[in-house]
């Protein structure tokens, strides 16, 4: 059975690849793991149907036959937890493939996230100037203690595995801040992830998305 997700019919981020359905496209394209792509609008995705699938209104989702998942995340490890090709099979190096998952999500991409909305939505206001730097600071806190993890290996722990795809997304989202130049070694690691042909083919099928939609306006 092919497996459906959901995405934005008009993606905020303009075809850039940060919306969160890229990171489930990617992965199902490193599995080789047909899928079909259900476009929503903002309309759509707070209607009953989608909030039935996704309590909180926003995208992705993952069906496939009786089972339906949210939560990029947790459909990215459902995904490698049954096909090879994003977890390691050697129990310890699994487990700390699992780690890597849930720090890009939990330490790495809330302060890049925190950063991102200020700059985006608060740039008008009166605490701007004094927030922006302290913002700035953690997301380089963390990304110091990244690259220092990192070092001059290619991946995080080994062969590139679900936590390399998760990261690499993460640190994604600093592009065009400036903040990434400060460490070769993690600009080089996302250009290995975006060099990867699975990487390829799945921005290419969101960027679709969006030259569509806007070709069709």
């Amino acid at each position: 059975m092919t497996v459906t997700i959901t995405a934005f019919a008009r993606s905020p981020d303009r075809g850039c690849g940060h919306a969160r359905d890229m990171r489930v496209r990617w992965a199902l394209e490193e599995v080789g793991r047909p899928y079909e792509v259900r476009l929503l609008s903002f309309d759509a995705m707070k209607e009953p149907t989608h909030r039935r699938l996704q309590p909180f209104a926003q995208i992705p989702t993952y069906e496939d036959g009786d089972l339906a998942l949210f939560e990029s995340g947790a459909i990215i490890m459902h995904i490698a937890e049954h096909n090879a090709g994003l977890l390691p099979d050697a129990p310890q190096a699994r487990a700390r493939a699992i780690m890597w998952t849930f720090a890009a999500l939990n330490t790495i991409e809330p302060p890049i996230v925190d950063l991102e909305i200020t700059m985006i939505i608060e740039r008008d206001k009166p605490w701007y100037a004094e927030r922006l730097p302290m913002l700035q600071d953690r997301v380089r806190t963390r990304l110091g203690e990244l690259a220092t993890h990192l070092g001059d290996g290619d991946w995080l722990d080994g062969a590139f595995s679900a936590g390399d795809l998760l990261m690499v997304t993460v640190l994604r989202r600093l592009i065009g801040t400036g903040l990434l130049e400060d460490h070769p070694n993690l600009g080089a690691y996302v250009a290995r992830g975006e060099a990867r042909p699975a990487y390829a083919r799945a921005f290419a099928a969101q960027l679709a998305v969006f030259t569509g939609s806007t070709a069709s306006r």
